[in-house]
C-alpha cells in the first residue's frame, strides 16, 4: 500500500512544552512517522465560542518556532505546518522563517497554508474574513518569490516589494506547498499555487467528495493529498482513505492528553501497525 502516516499536533498539550515536543518528535520519527505537522492559532477567542477548536487557555505552541525546535531533534521526519493560516503572518517575515527551518532541518520542510476562519482571531490580527482567499493566494505569490526568483519581486494589493533579497534561500527548490480547506475557492487555489492538498477531519464519504471536487480544480495535474481522518484507524479503513487517492493521513490525538497517553496514541497509530 502506498501510502504514508503523519502526526499532527505534536506543539500541543502534552508537546507544548520542552520534554514532551521532543520525546513526541524523537518518538514519532523511531516508529516510521513519515512528517509532523505543527497547529497553527495565534489567539483564540476567550470566552470559547462556535468554531474555535480549542478553549482559550488550551496550550499551544507556535507553529514556526515549534518546528525551529523540533528540526533539532530529529533527522529524518519531514517537518510540515498543519496549516498555517497566511492572512494573519506577514509574508516576508514567515518566508524568512520557513526558509530559515528549510536551511536549519537540511531540506526537511513541508509548508501548509490556509486562509483560516476563526473570525475574532483573524480580526485581531488586523485581517478581515472578507477577501481572506484572495489574500492568502498574493501572500503565497510573494513568498514563492522571495524563495525561487533571482530578483524577488511582489506587487499585489496586500504585498508591494522589490528591490529586496533574502539568504539563505531553501534548501529545496521549490519548497514543496500544500493548501488546506474545504471550499471549491481553496481546491482552485490548490490547483493553482499549491503542490498538494490537506483535507481536515474528514471521513470516508466527505473525502470523496472533496477529491471529485480538488480533481476537477486540478484538471489532470497532480496533486499530493493528506487528510486527518475524522475516525479511528485500522488497515482497512486505511486501505479505503488510500483506494481513494489519498496519499498521506495525518492522524491527530484527542485534546488534553498527558504525555504517557500521547506516547501510547503515536505507538497505536505507528505506520508498521496500520500498514502491515
Amino acid at each position: 500500500m502506498s501510502l504514508a502516516i503523519g502526526l499532527h499536533a505534536p506543539n500541543t498539550f502534552a508537546g507544548a512544552d520542552r520534554k514532551g515536543a521532543a520525546r513526541i518528535a524523537a518518538l514519532a520519527e523511531d516508529l516510521g512517522y513519515d512528517s509532523l505537522w505543527t497547529a497553527d492559532h495565534v489567539v483564540l477567542p476567550a470566552p470559547r465560542i462556535a468554531p474555535s477548536p480549542l478553549e482559550p487557555d488550551a496550550p499551544l505552541l507556535d507553529a514556526v518556532v515549534s518546528l525551529a525546535f523540533l528540526t533539532a531533534h530529529t533527522e529524518r521526519i519531514l517537518l510540515a505546518t498543519g496549516c498555517v493560516v497566511l492572512p494573519q503572518r506577514d509574508p516576508l517575515v514567515l518566508a524568512k522563517q520557513l526558509a530559515s527551518v528549510d536551511v536549519l532541518s537540511g531540506g526537511r520542510l513541508l509548508v501548509g497554508v490556509v486562509a483560516g476562519y476563526l473570525e475574532p482571531e483573524l480580526r485581531a490580527l488586523g485581517v478581515p474574513l472578507e477577501g481572506r482567499g484572495a489574500r492568502t493566494a498574493e501572500y503565497l505569490r510573494a513568498m514563492r518569490s522571495l524563495w525561487e526568483d533571482d530578483a524577488p519581486a511582489c506587487h499585489g494589493r496586500h504585498v508591494d516589494f522589490e528591490g529586496v533579497d533574502a539568504h539563505p534561500r531553501p534548501v529545496q527548490r521549490p519548497v514543496p506547498v500544500v493548501m488546506g480547506g474545504h471550499t471549491r475557492a481553496a481546491h482552485r487555489r490548490a490547483a493553482e499555487l499549491a503542490d498538494g492538498w490537506y483535507g481536515w477531519m474528514l471521513g470516508l464519504r466527505a473525502t470523496a467528495a472533496q477529491l471529485g471536487s480538488l480533481r476537477q480544480a486540478a484538471d489532470g495535474r497532480p496533486l499530493h493529498v493528506s487528510v486527518t481522518p475524522a475516525r479511528r484507524l485500522d488497515r482497512d479503513t486505511v486501505r479505503a482513505y488510500a483506494d481513494l487517492g489519498v496519499d498521506r493521513l495525518v492522524v491527530t490525538p484527542p485534546t488534553g492528553l498527558v504525555l504517557g497517553e500521547l506516547e501510547r496514541f503515536v505507538q497505536e497509530n505507528a505506520p508498521g501497525r496500520l500498514l502491515g
